[in-house]
């Protein structure tokens, strides 16, 4: 099967608008939570909607469309501009380099992203959460396990319907997670009644963010204030989550006016979906389809360990114009040449060349699919990548295409991690 896709073009452009200033809100909450049976902390004096934008900026804000987000007039407050500006001042100063590099690779995404964004009729300044949240890196795995574009944790991706397993992971599919995560925006927003309430959820969970409302607010109508209200109550991460996005959409709106000029967008990733029937090695469909494997690996980031699974059909995404010349190929690819390696865990007293003669291939074919692994160190549990097909095991010995050969036709290499077993 062959789908074609083509990506949206020409999208709006933001203009980044300075904060008005604004009188600092009223009487701040008690900010330590009570001690363990203690009486209910008394409720602070719900805030004072601060002072409009002036006319000036609410002009400027109008001729781009107001955003809810960037033009809230809490995010006008001295007090959260403040905040704000310190990242906007790391974005500039010691992150910069990072920061330039992610506007760039956004590019490739940005088109998708934004019709998402519109098609959902959300604001527009959400395009820019994926900077905070991961770079607009596919592949990107936080410390406590969040990974994709937009940072899901594995319950909540899979209680949204993405896969997440040893062999395929869909929280790193941009096109799959994208219109999800907005969804799941929308649902915040729509359960918090308030952009910087579902923001705060998104990143610190639901969960917390509500236990610490129902202390503090009693369930009373909620704004974008209440952030600042219970700001001290929230974890460090959340209480820099809001200030810190609300930092790069500003620069995002408008990058040459916080000095990121001759700034070059990535072009937007075009590409064709085909079914791959069963299970295949990511380097016999890149040679089917005849493209390079890396080129593959980046239009697929959700295939974890470069095979599809047995059993069932893949939709994977080639480049336009390859689907015709995979369908062609992979017909004539007999069955068992499908998949080019199987994993090998190492026992105890086992040696690179028990397994070689276990699997009837020579001991220079596992070393060059393995070249990091060292014979004579070997542990119990560690995985060895045994290539399969003959065609793929001749052309390592022949030296056209090792593992670390771009470009070439390689066999998969598996990083050995704690804990691994087959």
């Amino acid at each position: 099967m062959l789908v074609s896709f083509a990506l949206l073009t020409g999208c709006g452009t933001l203009v980044g608008v300075p904060p008005a200033a604004g009188p600092t809100p009223g009487p701040q909450p008690v900010h330590e939570p009570p001690a363990e049976g203690a009486p209910e902390a008394r409720i602070p004096v719900p805030l004072e909607a601060p002072v409009r934008p002036s006319a000036t900026t609410a002009t400027l804000a109008e001729s781009r469309n107001i955003d809810p987000i960037l033009d809230s007039p809490w995010a006008q407050t001295e007090e959260m501009d403040a905040k704000v500006q310190e990242w906007i001042e790391s974005f500039k100063g010691r992150e910069s380099s990072t920061f330039r590099n992610t506007l760039a690779r956004m590019g490739r995404f940005e088109p998708m992203v934004e019709g998402h964004i519109r098609a959902a009729g959300l604001p527009a300044s959400l395009a820019y959460l994926p900077i905070v949240e991961s770079w607009y890196k596919p592949g990107a795995v936080s410390w406590v396990g969040a990974a994709g574009l937009w940072q899901f944790m594995p319950p909540t991706a899979r209680g949204m319907g993405l896969k997440v397993n040893r062999l395929i992971d869909e929280r790193r599919d941009p096109y799959l997670s994208t219109p999800l995560a907005l969804q799941y925006l929308a649902e915040l927003h729509a359960q918090f009644g308030s952009w910087f309430l579902a923001l705060a959820a998104y990143n610190g969970g639901p969960g917390r963010l509500d236990r610490i409302l129902r202390r503090y607010n009693r369930g009373e109508v909620t704004h974008d204030g209440l952030f600042m209200e219970v700001l001290q109550q929230l974890p460090r991460e959340t209480r820099n989550f809001v200030p810190r996005f609300l930092a790069a959409a500003r620069i995002g709106s408008d990058p040459a006016a916080f000095g990121f000029e001759d700034l070059v967008k990535e072009a937007p990733l075009g590409f064709e979906e085909i079914e791959v029937p069963d299970a295949t090695s990511m380097d016999v469909i890149a040679r089917a389809s005849q493209v390079d494997q890396e080129t593959l690996e980046e239009l697929n980031p959700q295939l974890l360990r470069g095979l599809t699974p047995a059993g069932v059909s893949t939709i994977l995404r080639v480049p336009q114009g390859a689907g015709a010349r995979f369908s062609a190929a992979y017909a004539q690819i007999p069955l068992e040449e499908r998949v080019t390696f199987l994993e090998h865990s190492v026992s105890s007293g086992e040696t690179l060349t028990h397994i070689a003669r276990r699997y009837g291939v020579p001991v220079a074919d596992l070393q060059a699919t393995n070249p990091t692994i060292q014979p004579r160190r070997m542990q119990i549990g560690q995985r060895v990548v045994v290539p399969k097909a003959p065609s793929v095991r001749d052309q390592l010995r022949v030296g056209n295409g090792g593992p670390s050969n771009r470009g070439g036709e390689r066999s998969v290499v598996y990083e050995v991690r704690p804990g691994d077993t087959l």
